[in-house]
């Protein structure tokens, strides 16, 4: 069985024990949905590519659908469901099926004081080819195979470059852009449940 197979992803986080995130005060809330579809022995996720917005500091950049905690969420789950809906028009509650969580990723973008907690969860889509819908905060839509990621066959350790002589960072090239900085720091997590051994990158 493949390692980046669904059935090996799900067996990984169901005996997954999560290290519970540490909240400081006035710290937000945030979750994202990591949703996967089989391509032969290997799994494919989901990337939006979020559109350019003055003042965001994720303007842009590829990311799993998702957003901050509402009053209205009754879970952080909820908010990665909602979220999905509301970015691509992919309802997970009838087309996707939970397989699990990873470990909540500490938010912390370049020159920013932004203090957040976001919390990534698994689902299985349930239709191979479903229809999405981008709203306005969403540029492009784009599929990864995981077992390239995990293998580093669209790595590079500088793939992310911004101005002239500011700092390089690692990512992925997925559908001409690059997987980096937070997203990436999610999927590193991912690869070390499933590849004893496996050494984070960047």
């Amino acid at each position: 069985m493949s390692l980046t197979s669904i059935h090996a992803i799900e067996d990984r986080l169901q005996t997954f024990v999560m290290t519970p995130g540490v909240m400081e005060p006035g710290a937000r809330e945030a979750a994202v949905a990591a949703v996967l579809r089989a391509s032969g022995n290997d799994t494919e996720v989901l990337f939006i590519q979020r559109s350019k917005k003055p003042g965001d500091p994720w303007s842009g950049h590829m990311a799993f659908p998702g957003g901050h905690r509402d009053n209205i969420d009754a879970s952080l789950r909820h908010t990665a469901v909602r979220e999905t809906l509301e970015e691509v028009g992919l309802d997970l509650t009838t087309h996707g099926r939970y397989i699990g969580q990873l470990e909540t990723v500490r938010a912390n973008p370049r020159g920013r004081t932004i203090d957040m907690m976001v919390s990534p969860f698994v689902f299985e889509l349930e239709v191979s080819d479903p229809q999405l819908t981008m709203n306005h905060e969403v540029a492009d839509i784009h599929w990864g195979r995981l077992g390239d990621m995990l293998h580093g066959r669209n790595y590079a350790p500088d793939a992310w470059q911004g101005a002239p002589g500011t700092q390089a960072f690692p990512g992925h090239h997925v559908g001409g852009q690059v997987v980096w900085g937070l997203t990436f720091r999610m999927l590193e997590n991912l690869f070390s449940l499933l590849s004893p051994g496996f050494e984070k990158r960047g």
